[in-house]
């Protein structure tokens, strides 16, 4: 497997996207996107967004083409010496071997700060943990002691479930007994006619001739007789008998 190749990336803040086509080169070893090069560098004096390095000299930022063509290539190193040939390729290498640390220590600065992120998160996660485990358990207590007071509720609807049966039982047992009570009683009414008529208060007449009843003068209504006519009814007097007729012959 071939190892991947580097690729040099738009050392702006806000921009990293990876360049391609046109890029700008600074004497200061950073290189930026075509767009954000252009913008920053065509004040005057130019300032190095990465560093912020003066950029005074003429050749201090270029614009260079990433991907040269082949006759470029030919021509661009042609009649120099081999030592310039060897000290510019050297510090093209160098510009390279710069970028590569410099994304490098930007990778690790970016995973010990994840790093300490995460150690934040399980720290905050640790503490969720114990704070949710002793309301957890203060639940499980609230629902021992629910479960406690449930047992009780039951066991006394059980006694008063008790109590109401045997109240129940007493009744029917009470109500079958005034049953029979009551069908006694019938029983003897219908046996004893007389002294049921008296009970009533009513007495049918057997004939015109017999002797007044207890009933009113429209005939349909019970007489009844209060205290005073009580009185007046039962008291009588014997009628006064001539002194000079004799009942009982003297012998």
């Amino acid at each position: 497997m071939s190892a991947p190749k580097f690729t040099l990336l738009c050392n702006s803040h806000n921009c990293r996207a990876k360049l391609s086509g046109f890029a700008w080169v600074t004497a200061c070893s950073h290189a930026f996107c075509d767009q954000h090069g252009s913008e920053e560098f065509s004040r005057t004096p130019a300032i190095c967004p990465a560093c912020s390095s003066m950029l005074s000299g003429k050749l201090d930022v270029l614009r260079t083409e990433l991907a040269p063509s082949e006759q470029y290539k030919a021509m661009v190193l042609v009649g120099l010496r081999p030592e310039t040939v060897l000290e510019i390729s050297h510090k093209a290498l160098d510009f390279w071997t710069y970028q590569v640390n410099q994304e490098r220590l930007l990778m690790e600065y970016s995973l010990s700060r994840a790093g300490g992120q995460v150690l934040q998160m399980e720290k905050f996660m640790i503490q969720q943990n114990q704070s949710k485990e002793l309301e957890l358990n203060a639940l499980r207590g609230e629902i021992a002691s629910l479960k406690k007071v449930l047992e009780e509720y039951k066991r006394k609807y059980s006694e008063v479930l008790e109590r109401l049966n045997e109240q129940n039982r007493q009744y029917q047992k009470l109500q079958g007994l005034l049953d029979s009570v009551r069908m006694h009683t019938l029983g003897t009414r219908e046996k004893d006619p007389i002294s049921h008529s008296f009970t009533t208060g009513l007495v049918k007449p057997r004939s015109p001739h017999s002797s007044p009843s207890f009933l009113g003068s429209e005939g349909d209504r019970f007489f009844s007789l209060g205290p005073e006519n009580t009185k007046t009814f039962f008291q009588f007097s014997t009628p006064t008998r001539d002194r000079t007729q004799t009942f009982i012959k003297k012998n």
